[in-house]
């Protein structure tokens, strides 16, 4: 049972214990042991940073608040986020000093993440290493001596297993030794070193500990530190005899990332998790969209046809039904995200993509969330956590409305079934390809452009570094991915969801008052279509509908009048909105099964209010794609930005920027092809 800590709970006066360590090193399995699901995630004060806080459950006997920080490599920072989780080390804005650090160190990458641990060891820190993945140096043919360990480095140690607890009762019990001593070392901050030749020095120091504290298996090979390249530095590589075979994860490695089979490797698991994303989903979106309307139904026949059965139809079942019908996609996105991470693969593919996009300003990191956005940019946003720096996250997440998510298709599909006939299924379907290819070719260009222009809306542009580990090839624990995959939905429920309810109710409080109650000829038609005609009428009349009126000067420029102005109005609750806005507006009732063919058919009927000119031409219609192709108009994706940008100043850049920009495209378009002679 999933229990929520109270911000009291947290700071009262018990010992503190900090989780630090390099990324992939097992530090986040390890605090989700020690945690259970008992506990919260919140930002570092005055940043977007964020970081999760728990008490160690009860069943293990340790009374300790204990706080799992981003990944650090070292405790030189290099980007904003590495500093403030660096900063935390020595005093955390809310905790204050940690009473204890506890560093995870992977087994199979020593001398990697030695460097963390000494320089720890320099500030007086009470330091406690958490050796991991000793699994993974076994299956090498090597141990560790603990013994040795704690000689040498003078620091307590202990091997442990995060993913099935073994090894945790004995890192608990040495962390109550550890915070029962008193420590009157004075803390300091590090130093880095002066020079180079310092950091060789304490590199070779690092190698003559790994070569006393890994100890090989009788029938097994020596250990080889190969020494470093000034391109690469390849860490813990043993190398067997001659004639022996390499191991599984190189043999792996010698296809996944070549320079022609791995990319092709990784563009198929990308499309793979991309599909699945788009089509697994699809059913249970369905499921909770079918729900949700059959609720609303319900209401309507509980409460009646009247202002207080259509809010509670409408603007609270409708608005919660925005909210849950995401959560399908951003579950999916994270379990094959985290399955991907889980088994080493994540961090080979963002190696492999990282060249073409760091010319952009962007790293590998950004492509998943990239490639995410044709489904959905909400879980997209979400995934973009994975990128460390402040500059490119931000950057990756300004982009991402760009990428025509799963919500524009039947947009898309409606203007295209108008432009084309029907014996022109084929050229409808290129046109759809190349809106896509052209979603991506303009989300580059505008990242490329945004990079060279903007100095601080996406903090300081400072150097990347790309450095990832790449972790051995191994078998996911699904109970720990499916954990973090459902709290991933639940932060997306608890932070977006309100603000996703609220501009629901505003819109549809828009769209219904005044309610003039419109008297609708009953004769010959059904009760179903007498309620959807009382919709057109009332939406003709609305508050909605003013505002359309209000920008029709607006409109005239694209060949549009205020009635496509009322439907793009509609499209801020999901952009897919426009098709039903359509059929409301031209009172298009038939049944489900030739609601397109009958708005198509409305829409090539429709003329301009006042004149004789036909509202829907190519040339508008084109226009119209245009629009939808640069425009943000989902209040789902504009909340998520500004939970996952910490303010509200990204996401309203990105509203008025791509609105502003799909306005001037579409006018460019539209005169463009009248003055072609294209009506």
């Amino acid at each position: 049972m999933y229990k929520s800590i109270t911000k009291d709970e947290l700071t009262e006066k018990i010992p503190f214990v900090l989780l630090v360590g390099p990324p992939n090193s097992g530090k986040t399995t390890l605090y989700n042991y020690l945690s259970g699901s008992n506990y919260k995630t919140a930002n570092y004060p005055g940043s977007t940073v964020e970081y999760s806080i728990a008490k160690v459950r009860k069943k293990l006997n340790f009374e300790a608040n204990i706080l799992d920080s981003p990944g650090i490599i070292s405790l030189t920072p290099g980007s904003l986020d590495e500093k403030v989780s660096i900063d935390a080390i020595f005093s955390h804005p809310v905790f204050g000093e940690p009473n204890l650090v506890i560093v995870s160190i992977d087994a199979s990458q020593i001398s990697r993440h030695l460097l963390l641990l000494k320089q720890l060891q320099k500030t007086g820190i009470s330091v406690l290493a958490a050796i991991t993945m000793v699994d993974i140096l076994n299956r090498k043919g090597f141990g560790v001596s603990t013994e040795e360990f704690e000689k040498l480095l003078g620091c307590s140690a202990v091997k442990i297993d995060g993913r099935n607890g073994k090894g945790v009762e004995e890192l608990l019990k040495v962390a109550t030794q550890k915070l029962g001593e008193c420590n009157h070392k004075e803390r300091v901050k590090y130093m880095h070193e002066s020079d180079n030749s310092s950091l060789i020095n304490l590199y070779k120091e690092i190698e003559e500990i790994e070569r006393s504290v890994l100890v090989p298996f009788a029938n097994k090979t020596k250990v080889v530190l190969e020494k470093a390249s000034r391109k690469l530095v390849i860490l813990n590589k043993f190398q067997k005899d001659a004639n022996s075979n390499l191991s599984k994860t190189s043999k792996i490695d010698k296809i996944l990332l070549h320079k022609v089979y791995g990319l092709v490797f990784f563009f198929a698991i990308m499309m793979l998790t991309f599909t699945s994303i788009f089509w697994l989903a699809a059913p249970i979106m369905n499921l909770i969209d079918d729900l949700f309307g059959f609720l609303a139904d319900k209401s309507f026949i509980l409460l009646g046809n009247n202002w207080f059965g259509d809010f509670i139809a409408n603007g609270i079942i409708s608005g919660t039904g925005s909210v849950l019908v995401f959560v399908p996609q951003i579950l999916l996105l994270f379990l094959i995200l985290g399955i991907l991470e889980d088994s080493g693969y994540l961090a080979r593919g963002a190696m492999l993509i990282d060249r073409p996009l760091s010319k952009i300003g962007l790293n590998g990191r950004s492509f998943v969330p990239m490639l995410s956005g044709y489904a959905c940019a909400i879980p997209a946003m979400m995934a973009a956590r994975t990128i460390p720096n402040r500059r490119e996250r931000l950057l990756t997440i300004f982009i991402l409305p760009l990428m025509s998510c799963s919500a524009r298709l039947p947009v898309y599909a409606l203007l295209l079934a108008c432009l084309f006939p029907g014996n022109k299924a084929w050229l409808a379907g290129l046109v759809l390809a190349s809106i896509y290819v052209f979603s991506s070719v303009s989300s580059i260009t505008v990242a490329g452009i945004i990079n060279k222009i903007s100095k601080n809306t996406f903090g300081k542009r400072d150097r990347s570094s790309f450095i990832l580990e790449l972790p051995e090839y191994r078998k996911p624990k699904f109970n720990i991915v499916l954990r973090n995959s459902y709290q991933s939905a639940k932060l997306y429920f608890k932070k977006a969801g309100p603000i996703i309810l609220i501009f629901s109710v505003v819109l549809w409080f828009l769209t219904y008052f005044p309610n003039s109650n419109p008297k609708v000829d009953t004769n010959g038609k059904t009760t179903e279509h007498v309620i959807e005609q009382q919709k057109a009428d009332r939406l003709l009349s609305s508050y909605a509908a003013d505002i359309g009126q209000g920008i029709q000067p607006i409109m005239r420029p694209l060949g549009l009048d205020w009635r496509v102005g009322v439907s793009l109005v509609s499209t801020f609750a999901a952009r897919e909105v426009f098709v039903s806005s359509l059929a409301l507006i031209f009172k298009v009732t038939d049944d489900n099964s030739t609601l397109q063919n009958s708005i198509v058919d409305a829409m090539h009927d429709a003329k301009i209010e006042g004149t004789n000119q036909k509202l829907f031409t190519t040339s508008s219609i084109i226009g119209l794609i245009v629009f939808f192709i640069f425009s943000l108009q989902c209040l789902s994706t504009i909340a998520v930005s500004r939970k996952e940008t910490g303010g509200w100043k990204i996401p309203l850049l990105q509203l008025v920027t791509y609105t502003s920009v799909a306005y001037i495209l579409t006018f460019i378009t539209v005169n463009g092809l009248r003055l072609l002679g294209v009506a």
